[in-house]
């Protein structure tokens, strides 16, 4: 929506000096560089790709564990404050509609016209005064303030999403795309496991369950925290990957992706994915928030027992994590989508009629499942935009905000019948997101394994491949051993960012 014409035209990338990778590094310090411009970080290779990627891998983890915190500070209010089951739908909604209104509009905008740098400057920040806004709605113990509060950590978090994911998918050689935001978004599952369990052994082993002071005063931190986290990324070395940087790597590419420059309206494996996610999200918000109360029904036992076992599936869900960012390494992406997709959709049907400890368990196997999804679609679903990746990836996490919808239906359906019969919401939103591997193996796999095979930003004889520098010796190489024009070396380079090369 915003910041449509932050995005460059293909006449102006390829009419621009093109800068090395050499320069990109150089110029990270920078605080602001246009969309429209080439920075030279299209062919960034692994190691002048570290550093960075570990840095916003770290705030994935702090990340993960402040929203694993957020689930155990906001049962502390619910308890507090007596909030019924239906307002703790309307908590949701607060939080994952920030996700519907922030990404497409303000947060899109700022990361097409600031920049990376100033979009995780400005999510830290909006989060931070989420987090403060606690202590009076705390002091007040006010229902209406709990949810404004949570509506603006909610934004912050959404403004970090649609600078994270897509900064870490387009940061390094392209190839290694969907492997390096699902290893760094294991670290956040990391975080999302050990914050509640912290909490609760740590934190408020010992409180009052009305007394919110621990609350307010953990709340406090966290506000601090996230501010002077701001600060260290105000002085980090962030590379720009720009617009224009992707739209110039998808050119190179297109040899082996087949690869061809389109209006955003015709991004139609762009919207499948924003529908996927969507469904997707929804659903598995929809298993968590049902997980301890279908224990209960399901193995008879206690609300604390249950809080155990679904900590246990939570530990799953971060191992698969793993698991899925090894297997990229060896096996396509597209193939392990299906595959995770196959498997949570016999695991969650079976979820339905299974009872006792084994259904308990099968629900486990769903978390697990759900581990590379989320990450597999983002990267997938962005494969290909070039100038349109940014606006792409704010639509993307934009539909994070099924996540207020899934749930509250899920729970109006257990409400009449029972828990197990419930799961069939989820089930209709995982056989959506399921269609989607599908489509992708069907109609796009020419393309997405075309990325995959690419050399850009690995080295060979010359130099780094894709980079502005090694197109110019290969140049000069070819037209010194052949005495070939200009036309011929253009002909000679079309295969060069093959794995074959």
């Amino acid at each position: 929506m915003f910041g449509k014409k932050e995005e460059p035209e293909v006449s102006e990338i390829m009419t621009q000096r093109r800068p090395s990778n050499v320069e990109a590094i150089n110029q990270q310090y920078r605080r602001s560089i246009s969309n429209t411009g080439l920075t030279g970080a299209s062919a960034l290779t692994v190691k002048q790709s570290i550093i960075p990627i570990t840095l916003v891998t770290v705030l994935f983890f702090l990340w993960g564990f402040a929203y694993g915190l957020l689930d155990v500070l906001n049962a502390k209010f619910q308890n507090s404050l007596n909030i019924t089951a239906a307002k703790a739908g309307g908590l949701q909604g607060a939080y994952f509609g920030a996700y519907l209104i922030g990404p497409p509009t303000y947060s899109g905008w700022i990361v097409r016209k600031f920049g990376y740098r100033w979009t995780f400057i400005t999510g830290l920040c909006i989060y931070g005064v989420g987090a403060l806004m606690f202590w009076p709605s705390a002091v007040k113990r006010s229902f209406a303030g709990f949810c404004g509060s949570l509506f603006i950590v909610g934004s912050g978090l959404s403004t970090l999403e649609t600078s994270a994911n897509p900064f870490i998918a387009t940061c390094g050689p392209p190839r290694l795309s969907e492997f390096r935001l699902e290893l760094s978004q294991s670290f956040q599952a990391v975080g999302s496991v050990m914050a509640p369990l912290l909490a609760s052994r740590v934190f408020f082993k010992t409180t009052d369950p009305k007394d919110l002071t621990n609350v307010q005063w953990t709340y406090l931190g966290i506000a601090a925290f996230v501010f002077l986290l701001a600060v260290v990324f105000y002085f980090s070395p962030i590379p720009e990957v720009t617009d224009a940087d992707m739209a110039l790597q998808a050119e190179q590419s297109s040899g082996l992706t087949g690869y061809v420059d389109r209006p955003m309206r015709k991004q139609y494996k762009l919207f499948f994915g924003v529908a996927a996610q969507f469904c997707y999200v929804g659903a598995q918000v929809g298993v968590a928030s049902q997980f301890i109360k279908y224990s209960v029904e399901s193995a008879g036992i206690s609300d604390s027992a249950g809080s155990d076992r679904y900590a246990i599936a939570q530990g799953l869900f971060a191992i698969g994590r793993f698991c899925a960012a090894g297997c990229m390494m060896y096996i396509k992406p597209r193939w392990i989508l299906m595959f995770f997709m196959t498997m949570i959709m016999i695991f969650i049907a079976a979820s339905m009629g299974v009872w006792g400890e084994g259904g308990v368990a099968t629900l486990s196997v769903v978390l697990f499942f759900e581990s590379c999804i989320f990450p597999t679609i983002f990267t997938l679903s962005i494969r290909g935009l070039g100038r349109h990746t940014k606006r792409g990836s704010s639509w993307i996490v934009a539909s994070v905000s099924g996540g207020a919808l899934f749930p509250s239906i899920t729970g109006l359906v257990a409400d009449h019948k029972n828990y197990h019969i419930a799961m069939v919401i989820p089930l209709c939103g995982f056989l959506v997101a399921f269609a989607f591997p599908i489509y992708l193996n069907t109609l796009y796999a020419r393309e997405l394994d075309g990325f995959r095979e690419t050399k850009i930003g690995y080295h060979d004889k010359d130099g780094t491949i894709g980079d502005a520098e090694y197109e110019e010796r290969r140049a000069s190489i070819i037209h010194a051993e052949k005495g070939i024009g200009e036309s011929g070396i253009l002909h000679e380079e079309k295969g060069i960012y093959s794995s074959d090369s």
